[in-house]
């Protein structure tokens, strides 16, 4: 599978540069980090959580896990974790498991932890388990903009 349409469009409208960065395949992020040979501390992953307000997208190093109740006492909501099913549907473009970090192209909420504002380079799913998108600390950082910030997980 390609890089995922929507990630494809996000990065081109945003004018974001970007690398392609090739790994074996793999089904969790610190696996990914250690076939591509990068920190776990760069690999920013998608955890999806909802309430009946709708979806967040929770983006969080894959060295961390997220504190749910944290989260949703910082965004004043009720955030459990979402069902698989549900997702296959919101990210169609993408292989399960392998969500890129813009909730707001799939028209969710965003939240993403404060230790990823530490990354000078920013690496996540593309949209498949075999290839990641690799960018710059200041773009992850322009294209959480919007997103809300704080302290909300836990190291590994």
């Amino acid at each position: 599978m390609a890089i995922a349409m929507s990630l494809q469009e996000f990065l081109k409208d945003n004018d974001i540069g970007f690398d392609v960065v090739p790994h074996s395949y793999t089904t969790s992020s610190m696996s990914t980090a250690e076939a591509a040979r990068i920190s776990g501390e760069a690999i920013a992953k998608s955890v999806i959580l909802e309430d009946e307000k709708g979806y967040v997208m929770a983006v969080i190093p894959a060295t961390h896990h997220v504190e749910i109740g944290v989260l949703s006492e910082q965004m004043n909501r009720h955030l459990g974790l979402a069902t698989e099913p549900e997702l296959g549907r919101i990210f169609n473009d993408c292989v399960p498991g392998a969500i890129p970090p813009l909730g707001t192209s799939y028209g969710m909420d965003v939240a993403y932890d404060d230790c990823l504002n530490d990354c000078t380079e920013v690496y996540f799913e593309a949209g498949d388990h075999t290839e990641m998108i690799h960018i710059k600390g200041e773009d992850f950082r322009k294209m959480m903009t919007k997103a809300h910030h704080g302290h909300f997980t836990r190291h590994i």
